[in-house]
This record gives structure tokens, sequence and C-alpha cells, in this order.
């Protein structure tokens, strides 16, 4: 509860979360259990933060329990560390995003997932899903509150049966300069057709908008048979499909298949808010297929876009 509250006593100090990460995954495997893989995928380069390495404690067996309890047997667990920027441009379509320079660390789980409105109180303190004795709702609220309290925040994808992914993200300790600071010039557009399927209409928005001015003709849907109908009927080529991995009616794989059979040569980007490791122990990508991760910036976007129709 001091943590929520930001008012716990820590003792922070410039530290490399790879490090850190990796000695208490060696002493925390016991709690994930044997039936559980456990996947650690630090970033080569990260940049520096100050926290206290107890809280990353916290943080880490908290989202782990989680993990390991919304998988009921055999699964898999993904640790991993990255780098990312974040403008205001991009914060201004990413409700809860923050400007500035960050190291992140994700855990993501193919467990059970969440509904919306789980999600929705995710982070509320006593609030749990788990029968009576078996949760305090406290974890996720302490997890929070120690984000908070390091000036960080906390972003969660999650749908029913699919599994969840936790990122956080912490601002780099002062004196270190930002990884990416050099890269931030917009990539080069193009002018070929993109077919955009997205079931969450914010995304899908964003998507278009960027991509629209970056000169691509757009078509775009939140409906995979609409997007079928639309691979039919347009007049005109169809470069490129961006289509989200998980989605209601159908999944992208699926919609892939049927795209390249109506369109022979379309190229392919896939979205998603998992990590590269829990889609493909689902088996719903193949190895070797392009993953945009959710969220993204609009140059991940555009260059992804890029990289995607010139593969």
């Amino acid at each position: 509860m001091l943590a929520f509250a930001r008012r716990q006593t820590i003792n922070p100090r410039v530290l490399d979360l790879n490090d850190t990460v990796a000695g208490l995954l060696n002493m925390r495997k016991r709690l994930i259990g044997e039936d559980i893989e456990l996947v650690w995928k630090p970033e080569a380069e990260l940049s520096m933060v100050k926290v206290d390495p107890s809280q990353i404690d916290q943080v880490l067996v908290n989202l782990a329990v989680n993990g390991r309890d919304a998988i009921e047997a055999v699964g898999v667990m993904t640790v991993e560390t990255g780098n990312a920027t974040f403008d205001e441009e991009y914060c201004r379509d990413h409700a809860g995003f923050i400007t500035g320079d960050y190291v992140m660390l994700a855990v993501s789980d193919n467990g059970s997932g969440m509904s919306a409105e789980v999600r929705g109180q995710l982070f509320e303190p006593f609030f749990t899903t788990k029968e009576t004795g078996k949760g305090t709702g406290l974890g996720l609220a302490m997890v929070y509150g120690i984000i908070k309290q390091n000036n960080g925040f906390i972003n969660v994808y999650s749908e029913l049966g699919q599994g969840t992914t936790f990122r956080v993200y912490l601002p780099l300790a002062e004196a270190e300069a930002p990884l990416q600071a050099g890269g931030r010039e917009r990539p080069a557009g193009g002018d070929e057709t993109v077919l955009i399927v997205e079931d969450e209409t914010e995304i899908l928005n964003i998507a278009r908008r960027v991509l629209e001015q970056a000169g691509y003709s757009v078509l775009s849907t939140e409906r995979p048979a609409e997007a079928l109908r639309l691979a039919k009927e347009h007049q005109g080529a169809i470069h490129l499909i961006i289509t989200d991995v998980i989605m209601p009616e159908i999944n992208g794989k699926d919609l892939r298949d049927k795209v390249v059979t109506l369109r022979p040569g379309v190229k392919v980007l896939f979205m998603s808010g998992y990590t590269a490791d829990i889609i493909a122990h689902q088996g719903m990508l193949e190895e070797g297929v392009m993953v945009l991760q959710k969220p993204f910036s609009v140059n991940e976007l555009a260059t992804r876009v890029r990289e995607a129709l010139d593969g």
C-alpha cells in the first residue's frame, strides 16, 4: 500500500536491468514451476536505469506469479528487456504513455488472458479474480505503485484465451544518453497500396493516418470478412496486407492464407501485442515471418512497412 501511495522508502541506484533481472530469474525459477518454460530475451545494448533493485524483484515476482497462475498446465513465460522512445505524437495517440526515453521490461505468458472488464480493474488494490484465500489482490497494485514511484508506467495487452503481456517502462538514469536519439528521422514512405486489418479502432486509425501521410494508398477495416471482400473487389493492386494476429472472426495466419489465394504475391506484415515466443508457441505464425510489436511508434510502423514491401 505504501508503494501504491508512493511513500515506500526506497534506495535507488544506477544499474543494468539485464544483470539484475538475470540474477533474479536464476533465484526465482522454482517460483514459476517445472511445467512452464521460461524464456529470457535481454536487449544486447540496454540503457541504464536508476531504481531500487529490491523493487525490481517485487515487480518481477508479482508479474511472474500472475503469469504462472494464468497458465493452467504446461505453458511458456517470456521475460525480455528493450529500449523505447515515445515522442509527443505517439503519446497523443496512446493513452497512458509518457514522452521520453525508457528501458522496457516485459513479462508475457500464453495463459488464460483477461477480458476488457478485468483489465480495467487490474491495478486496483484488493481486486482479484482468484478464489477466496487464493489471492489478496495486492500484487499488481504493488507493481503499479512501484512503477509510478519510479516515474515510469505500465502497459497491458491481453485477450481471453490468448495470454497476457505486461510491459513496464522505466525512465533512463539521468546521466544515460538515449541509444535511439540518432534514429528518429521519419523513414522513407512509398506509393503502394496497403490493406490494414485491425479490430482495435484506435490502432487502426493511427496506422491508417501514418501510412497515408507517408504517401501510401490505404484500405482499412476492423473485420476480416470485410478485408476479404476488399481483397476480392478492389480495382488495382494490393501490395501489402497488415493484419493483427489475433482477431474475433479469424486469426491473422488464416486471413493471410485466404488473401494470398485471392492476391498471389501480396506481402504480409503481422501485428501483435504478444511477444514472438508466445505467438509461435500457440502455433499462430510460422518461424521467420515479420511481426510488428504493439505498441509501436510512427517510425517503427513506417520502417517495418518499407521492409515488408522491399523484402
